[in-house]
């Protein structure tokens, strides 16, 4: 291996060590000084070992892609300090058939980020792994993370590392040619149920909005879509209830409920595809005709549009798209069994139509201590807790609105250090570590205490303020993690108090951690009414039965789902199985063994609608939907859910045991 230009502005890393790498020599490089790669196995990839000092005063590391498989691949660009074990890791996608040019900024190697922006078809960068000091790193590996059964292809150009920032790449290299057509699916692939044309759809969308009277519930369910056989006290909103032998949410008619939910139930399909326009085969002027489809999430940087919006815009014109819409999303859900619009969702329109659903809320500090928690122990915390709980005036009484959840997935939650580690790196004066040295005063008295106890010499002043310097040593841990319980249980007791105010008729539904919390993390959520988590595999967890007696608090999922391959996405989201009819059985299987769990209330799948082939905003773009962007469902699936949720209280009650017509479940394909 060489390195040219060492201790100039840029480095570029030439003759990597191969693992498990084909180098095709002869194939022609679309890219300027580019070379063909391909693996059979995933940790395959390419190695590159470098002095040490040799990434100081860099702050990129870049290169260009042309990924050439047919279906999604997971990349992951790691960073290893050679005497210490430690490894940096940035993983990312690509989107197929398209350049991309990488720019990962080496700031990311402090982990107080998770999220990157994605920028054309670099897809879904974040971090994991460890922290790691620059002038310590001496290996960099690029690898292929995850794949499908076929070789990954791909070609690129040298990967090198730059002291200025890398432009964006202007000008697309695309082979195939555009990557969607005229209707937001996918012009690269061929699949049964794509749709021909423009009046296919239309005439589907008028079926379905025809058809909204037989949308009803069966003759046993309340108007809310609980079940009217169990009977519980009645208070004129939801709440929890457990009669002796299991959990329950209970309808404000007082009849047992048990919430079968979809996620973004709202007609917007995100299409995110700024500096990838030539990929496009329509894209209209954001005239009167289809403003709606234009950005329809405010305050992101990047430009959408959403095809299934522009599909319903030309089959029921800009005046009466979003009322038809309505009627024809709202009588899926009936005809299919759902009785709940879970997160991210149109809940106006739920609210209108009386249907339960559920609302996030979003709190944003102002002095963030690590990734997005707050400085909860600052003067103006509370108020700003205050401020953050009247987003709940105007549903406070609703009693449609089951509940609200405080946030989802913080960002602090898929970091591997506890929260108060995170702050010493990162926050070099804040009032939390004010509260964490006099915590640790109180328990140690002295400074050679904590030193004995931490095994390394630390003074209390040294917690209190200024740059915390080498790593968390073993004997810090248990305090690390103790006070970070303190943190998180502060953080949600507060906002939990300041939405109790402003609401008290609705549950707070928790957190919405990504997966199972840790410990620490755990003990500081004793406030919420409903433990709430997301869960992606392939049934929900029995280990959280345990979490719902340490807490005496029901859970609920609030995000789950299976893909597949064969519907024109290039992922299957993040469970997977072989088909459209395999997918069926999955979410069948799932919804019945959640059922009867005891412990469990409910689970909200995510979601409605597939996401968009050119990627969202982060650049998912899995087949997880139950209809397509055409407004298609897929029959197996609608079917597989219909027949779940007319014997899905039997389920729950425990008069019927759950479905186990369990499908093949593949190796995990997802960003």
């Amino acid at each position: 291996m060489t390195i040219s230009n060492y201790r100039t502005e840029t480095v570029m890393f030439n003759a990597p060590v191969l693992r498990g790498v084909y180098v095709d020599l002869n194939r022609p490089s679309p890219l300027d000084n580019g070379q063909w790669y391909s693996v059979e196995e995933t940790n395959s990839g390419l190695d590159f070992d470098f002095p040490a000092g040799t990434l100081v005063g860099k702050h990129y590391l870049t290169a260009d892609f042309l990924l050439d498989s047919a279906n999604g691949v997971r990349f992951v660009l790691a960073l290893s300090e050679a005497n210490t074990g430690r490894e940096f890791q940035f993983g990312f996608s690509l989107l197929s058939n398209c350049s991309a040019r990488m720019r990962i900024p080496l700031e990311a190697v402090n982990q107080n980020r998770w999220a990157y922006e994605r920028e054309g078809a670099w897809l879904k960068p974040y971090t994991m792994g460890d922290r790691v000091n620059l002038s310590a790193v001496t290996q960099m590996r690029l690898l292929v993370l995850r794949k499908d059964k076929h070789p990954v292809v791909w070609c690129m150009t040298p990967l090198t590392a730059t002291e200025e920032t890398p432009p964006l790449l202007e000008t697309l290299v695309l082979p195939g040619g555009v990557l969607l057509d005229s209707l937001g699916q996918n012009a690269l692939r061929e699949w049964d149920g794509k749709s021909r044309s423009a009046e296919e759809v239309t005439t589907r969308l008028h079926q379905q909005v025809n058809s909204v009277a037989e949308a009803q519930f069966p003759p046993s369910y309340d108007r809310w879509g609980g079940w009217k056989d169990q009977r519980f006290p009645a208070t004129g909103f939801f709440h929890t209830h457990h009669d002796g032998q299991r959990w329950w949410l209970v309808t404000p008619e007082g009849s047992a409920f048990w919430s079968s939910g979809l996620d973004c139930v709202e007609p917007t399909i995100d299409t995110t595809y700024t500096g990838l326009e030539s990929a496009l085969a329509w894209l209209p002027k954001a005239d009167e005709d289809y403003a709606a489809a234009f950005d329809a999430y405010p305050g992101r940087p990047q430009a959408s549009f959403s095809y299934l919006t522009a599909n319903l815009i030309r089959a029921f014109g800009a005046a009466q798209w979003y009322e038809s819409w309505q009627k024809a999303a709202f009588a899926f859900m009936r005809q299919t069994g759902f009785n709940t619009v879970g997160n991210w969702s149109h809940w106006q329109a739920a609210r209108a139509a009386g249907i339960p659903y559920v609302r996030p809320l979003y709190f944003e500090p102002s002095h963030p201590i690590f990734r997005d928690f707050p400085d909860v122990y600052a003067p103006g915390f509370e108020q700003e807790a205050a401020v953050y709980a009247q987003e709940l005036l105007e549903t406070r009484d609703d009693p449609a609105m089951i509940g609200y959840f405080l946030m989802n997935e913080p960002e602090w939650g898929f970091a591997t250090e506890t929260i108060a580690a995170g702050m010493l790196f990162n926050t070099e004066q804040c009032f939390s570590r004010l509260e964490f040295a006099r915590w640790l005063r109180t328990k140690y008295g002295e400074a050679a205490a904590l030193s004995t106890a931490w095994g390394v010499g630390v003074t209390f002043e040294q917690i209190e303020a200024g740059v915390w310097q080498g790593t968390v040593h073993t004997g810090m841990n248990a305090d690390l993690e103790a006070f970070s319980t303190v943190l998180a249980e502060r953080y949600f007791s507060v906002l939990t108090a300041a939405c109790k105010i402003v609401d008290p008729n609705h549950l707070n539904l928790g957190a919405r951690y990504y997966t199972v919390p840790p410990e620490w993390a755990i003990e500081g959520m004793r406030a919420f009414d409903v433990f709430s988590l997301n869960c992606y595999d392939e049934r929900v967890r029995d280990s959280l039965g345990e979490i719902s007696t340490r807490l005496n608090r029901p859970i609920l999922v609030g995000e789950w789902h299976f893909g597949a391959l064969d519907a024109g996405l290039p992922a299957s989201g993040i469970g997977r199985v072989r088909d459209q009819t395999a997918r069926g059985k999955a979410i069948r299987v799932y919804l019945e063994d959640a059922a009867a769990k005891p412990w469990c209330v409910g689970v909200h799948y995510f979601t409605l609608y597939d996401q968009s082939a050119l990627g969202r905003f982060d650049g998912e773009n899995y087949n997880i939907g139950l209809i397509d962007t055409c407004h298609r469902p897929y029959p197996a699936i609608a079917e597989a859910v219909r027949q779940t949720h007319e014997r899905l209280y039997q389920v729950a009650s425990g008069a019927l045991a759950p479905c186990d017509d369990v499908p093949d479940y593949l190796p995990r394909l997802f960003y």
